[in-house]
């Protein structure tokens, strides 16, 4: 189950956790100002009644361990259902061909949005798209499925190696992107 971390910042340096919500997450302002980036008007639009919301989804473990899941900003909602692109990505990376995998939301007309999962071949192996749909429908909830497949052979990453989710979502609204 996912849960959104609610915490307290104890002083500038630790945080301790304080009370968990499925609402969003925040943290206590601190006495020193935080700026995102250098960017004060998005720094102010994170902060609400004095409490800043990250957006981070956390889970628990049943040894009573919170984990960060992924972003609530990278949710995508599909015709109602909440999708969360971290739990996709893990279901398909366990496809034996798949080496590496990144979900993506795109606007959709009918659904809201749509998944859309691009795909690296593992060393060796080679992918196939219906393959792929049907591995994924005999693992996950439909909606959870994503409507389109791109393989690709490489991820785009920054310089610490994170995907970079954007320009992945601009790759996919466009014209020639694979579609199911």
């Amino acid at each position: 189950m996912n849960f959104v971390l609610m915490a307290s910042l104890r002083d500038e340096w630790s945080w301790r956790l304080l009370f968990i919500r499925s609402a969003v997450s925040r943290a206590n302002r601190p006495s020193s100002p935080l700026t995102r980036g250098g960017q004060p008007d998005a720094t102010a639009a994170t902060f609400r009644d004095d409490w800043m919301h990250t957006g981070d989804l956390a889970r628990e473990d049943s040894d009573g361990f919170w984990f960060i899941v992924d972003r609530t900003k990278d949710m995508i909602v599909t015709g109602g259902f909440n999708v969360y692109p971290a739990e996709v990505e893990t279901l398909l990376i366990a496809h034996p061909c798949i080496g590496q995998v990144a979900i993506v939301g795109i606007p959709d007309q009918r659904m809201g949005e749509v998944g859309v999962a691009f795909v690296v071949a593992s060393p060796g192996a080679e992918l196939d798209e219906a393959d792929i749909l049907l591995w994924a429908r005999e693992r996950m909830a439909n909606y959870k499925v994503p409507t389109r497949i791109a393989i690709v052979g490489v991820l785009p990453t920054n310089a610490s190696g994170k995907v970079l989710k954007y320009e992945l979502r601009e790759i996919a609204t466009q014209a020639d992107c694979p579609k199911r």
